[in-house]
C-alpha cells in the first residue's frame, strides 16, 4: 500500500532535517511518499528508500511566472510524484478544476505522477452531491491527458468536512464512495485522507478497496505514524 506524506507549510531547514532521520528509522513494506515544501525538497536524500514528491506544481511552463515552479524544475529534482487539486489550494488560491486540468498535463508532460486530490464539503454530502462534485474534479481534471496516462494517476478522496477536524466518514460511506471511483476508475489506485490517524487505522483498514493513505497531522509526528503503518 502506499503512504504519502504531506507536510503542507512546516519543518523549517533543520526541523527537516531531523524529521528525515525520523522518518529513516520507520520501518515498513509499504510504498512511502514523503511531500514536502519546495524549499524542502532539495534537502532530500535521494538515496533514501523514501519517493519525493512535491505538494504543487506551475500550469504553466518554464518562464515569466514569477513565484511559480514549474514540473521540469521539479523533474530536475528527482521529484517522481506531485498533489494536485487539494482542497487547501482549491479553497485558499481558488484554484478552479480548469487550472487542475493544466497542472495535470504539465505532470504527465515529465513523467511526474499525480496524487489528484477530490472531495465535497459538509453542505454537498449534506445535499447528496458527493459523487456529482467527485465525478466533475474528476473529468475535468483528466481532460487534457489520454486515456492511458489517466491510469497512471493516484487518486486521493479527501473529504473537506474530515481534513483537520478528527472526524471521518462511516466506512459505509468510504466503501460507497471508493466503488463509485473505481467502477468509473478501475485502474487507478485511490487514497483516503482526511483526520486518518494510529487510532483509527484499524477501522479504516476494513474498507477493502483503500489502496494507500494522504496523511497531513499525522506526516509531521514519526512515532505514531510508525505506530500507524504497523497497524496497517
Amino acid at each position: 500500500m502506499i503512504v504519502a506524506l504531506n507536510n503542507k507549510c512546516n519543518l523549517n531547514k533543520n526541523e527537516f532535517i531531523s524529521y528525515l532521520k525520523e522518518l529513516e528509522n520507520i520501518n515498513t513494506n509499504h510504498e512511502m511518499i514523503l511531500c514536502p515544501s519546495f524549499l524542502n525538497i532539495a534537502l532530500f536524500n535521494n538515496e533514501s528508500n523514501i519517493k519525493l514528491a512535491a505538494q504543487n506544481v506551475s500550469e504553466n511552463l518554464n518562464g515569466a511566472h514569477t513565484g511559480e515552479v514549474s514540473a521540469e524544475q521539479l523533474k530536475s529534482f528527482d521529484v517522481e510524484y506531485c498533489i494536485i487539486g487539494h482542497s487547501e489550494r482549491r479553497k485558499d488560491q481558488k484554484e478552479a478544476n480548469e487550472e487542475i486540468a493544466n497542472k495535470m498535463e504539465r505532470l504527465i508532460e515529465e513523467g511526474i505522477i499525480p496524487i489528484l486530490c477530490v472531495g465535497e464539503t459538509k453542505e454537498e454530502r449534506e445535499n447528496s452531491k458527493e459523487k456529482e462534485i467527485i465525478k466533475q474534479e474528476l473529468e475535468i481534471a483528466f481532460s487534457k491527458i489520454n486515456y492511458e496516462d489517466t491510469k497512471k494517476v493516484i487518486i486521493a478522496y479527501e473529504p473537506i468536512w474530515s481534513i483537520g477536524t478528527g472526524i471521518i466518514p462511516t466506512n459505509e460511506q468510504i466503501n460507497d464512495i471508493f466503488k463509485f471511483i473505481k467502477d468509473n476508475y478501475p485502474e487507478n489506485k485511490v487514497l483516503y485522507g482526511g483526520s486518518a490517524n494510529e487510532n483509527n487505522i484499524e477501522t479504516l483498514k476494513e474498507c477493502k478497496d483503500i489502496d494507500g493513505y494522504l496523511l497531513g497531522g499525522l506526516s509531521l509526528k514519526p512515532s505514531k505514524l510508525s505506530e500507524f503503518v504497523n497497524k496497517m
